[in-house]
């Protein structure tokens, strides 16, 4: 389909389908459910063999993103996945950064940062938006999913640092970022912020808020002032709310976007 235009873009797949969900409050939980499952997945595989988490969060990566890649049109279930295996997947690359090379936590942020504003640079460029209405094409969609792989990279990098370098805690980290992701929404809702500008500082931020929130509670007091629950049952409870949250969007439709989006710039 070409949405009315005697051309197709090129490289485009569908120019009247959006494959990502429509921005609401459940998005927000979902996306922050699946950042706190990212990390504790990640800790956990971590903790038991370093080359098991690189495996299985490049396997991970590869077929959740490839999936949501293939389909015409968007699905819940791969679009979440998608993002689940990012999250993983950006979990391992920011903790190796730092593990395996000795990268400081602060160089590490300002690695993917300079890495995610690197992205954000070449996409508007390229395609002259930042809309997440405008992802109907498969060069838009890749731009996406490297914007989501370099956020969710700087959130991890920039939880940590805050946790542990500047000795905030995981609890101080928490109200540090839940505090910061006012911001973008305040300036949204009375300020005249742009919905784009808004929509991209929240959505960084829910990256180490939510690992945050996982780190506290399966962290031991001993580390960040942790409840020490376990990574992995921090998984599994992860992973169960993850499961019931996706399957009611998927089953309702809830966070299906119109034909065309509402923001294009």
């Amino acid at each position: 389909m070409t949405d009315g235009a005697t051309s197709v873009d090129r490289g485009a797949q569908s120019k009247s389908v959006v494959k990502v969900p429509a921005v609401g409050a459940l998005f927000w939980v979902i996306k922050l459910v699946t950042t706190g499952v990212g990390e504790a997945t990640g800790d956990f595989l971590a903790h038991l063999s370093v080359a098991l988490a690189a495996i299985v969060g490049c396997l991970g990566l590869a077929i959740t993103l490839g999936w949501q890649l293939r389909i015409r049109r968007y699905s819940a279930w791969s679009y979440w996945l998608a993002v689940l295996g990012v999250a993983v997947f950006g979990t391992m690359a920011a903790d190796g950064l730092h593990i395996v090379f000795g990268v400081p936590y602060v160089a590490a942020s300002l690695l993917f940062a300079a890495a995610v504003a690197l992205i954000f640079y070449c996409w508007w460029r390229v395609e002259g938006t930042l809309s997440i209405h405008s992802i109907d094409s498969r060069r838009r969609e890749i731009f996406y999913w490297l914007a989501v792989l370099a956020t969710f990279a700087l959130g991890t990098s920039a939880g940590d640092l805050t946790a542990t370098s500047l000795g905030l805690g995981f609890a101080g980290s928490i109200v540090l970022f839940a505090a910061l992701m006012c911001l973008p929404a305040l300036g949204w809702w009375r300020l005249g912020l742009n919905p784009i500008v808004a929509f991209w500082c929240a959505y960084v931020l829910t990256r180490p808020l939510g690992a945050s929130i996982s780190d506290w509670l399966g962290k031991p007091s001993s580390f960040g002032g942790g409840l020490g629950i376990g990574d992995g049952t921090v998984t599994l409870i992860g992973l169960a709310l993850f499961v019931v949250l996706v399957a009611f969007v998927a089953i309702t439709r809830y966070d299906a976007q119109p034909s065309g989006g509402l923001d294009r710039q």
